[in-house]
């Protein structure tokens, strides 16, 4: 059950959102075992975001997963994730910050795992 949080600097649209959305749910595929219909998408808009004291244009995604996964799917899933933010939202690459946490112990379903 995969997690993913984005918190960003700017108005989006709930057609944006939307978008976004299905994006992160095509990208989560990225990580083997992970799919779209388990993941779950918290955005946050809107936000003041600064950055050195300065508000600028920035996006923090925080990603957190059930289980280690490969060194190899975390960079291309990075690498995807960047590039469709700075093709959509024009935010510069070095304004983009993600983090990924994985979890051996998962609550779901009722049940602790």
């Amino acid at each position: 059950m995969p997690f993913i949080s984005v918190i960003i600097g700017q108005k989006l649209s709930n057609a944006e959102k939307d978008k976004l959305k299905s994006e992160l749910g095509r990208l989560i595929t990225i990580i083997p075992g992970k799919t779209e219909p388990d993941l779950i998408v918290h955005i946050q808009d809107s936000g003041a975001v600064y950055m050195g004291g300065t508000e600028t244009p920035a996006v923090y995604i925080d990603l957190r997963v059930y289980t280690t996964t490969k060194e190899e799917a975390k960079k291309t899933f990075t690498k995807k994730l960047f590039d469709f933010i700075t093709a959509e939202y024009g935010i510069k690459p070095d304004r983009q910050y993600l983090t990924i946490s994985e979890y051996e112990n998962w609550g779901y379903d009722g049940e602790f795992h």
